[in-house]
């Protein structure tokens, strides 16, 4: 476990053996500088130009980002901020 982000409040910081990376600390059970993941998550962000066109496929209002996917099949979360219907 690391820092709380100071830009997004409800991450923090994790390492496990298969990556790091944010994720919602709601997901986890911490104790200290440890936790348990009580959901699976995927810290992958997604890499958009402005004006470029995503799917939103999951939206995580209590975090302020969803996952979507771009023209050629990337997924990965975008905030809130960064989005705009059409």
């Amino acid at each position: 476990m690391g820092d709380q982000d100071a830009e997004w409040p409800a991450f923090v910081f994790v390492t496990a053996r298969w990556g790091a990376g944010w994720m919602p600390a709601r997901h986890l059970d911490i104790d200290g500088a440890a936790g348990t993941v009580r959901v699976a998550y995927d810290t992958t962000e997604l890499a958009a130009s402005r004006g470029e066109a995503v799917d939103v496929i999951r939206d995580d209002p209590d975090s302020g980002w969803s996952w979507c996917r771009n023209a050629v099949g990337g997924e990965g979360w975008v905030p809130h901020r960064a989005l705009a219907a059409e």
